[in-house]
């Protein structure tokens, strides 16, 4: 990511559109405190689909920021994802990217 701290680099510079996008900044938000969430659940609080909760974690899981697990159990297979560490750094990164650009205007 650049750096926003130079007077030169405008604060959007520093986002990430991996992580900016609303779906997946929801999803890392709700994961930033590192306890595993299952498929069903995220699917739930953030109103979406299942393909369209599918298409965003894949994107997250290819970007090192999520690791899904399946658990097989009476008859079903449940998927539970979980924030890594480069995925809290991303979602932190964000954060202080946000801030930067709100702190621009005040």
């Amino acid at each position: 990511m650049p750096d926003t701290s130079s007077p030169d680099e405008h604060p959007t510079l520093g986002l990430d559109d991996v992580v900016h996008q609303r779906t997946r900044l929801g999803i890392l938000s709700l994961l930033r405190d590192g306890a595993s969430m299952q498929f069903g659940v995220l699917r739930e609080t953030l109103r979406l689909t299942d393909g369209n909760l599918n298409r965003h974690l894949k994107v997250l899981v290819d970007a090192g920021l999520l690791e899904s697990t399946r658990e097989e159990g009476k008859g079903r297979t449940r998927t539970w994802v979980t924030i890594t560490p480069a995925g809290r750094a991303a979602l932190d990164a964000e954060i202080a990217a946000l801030r930067a650009l709100i702190g621009a205007h005040d």
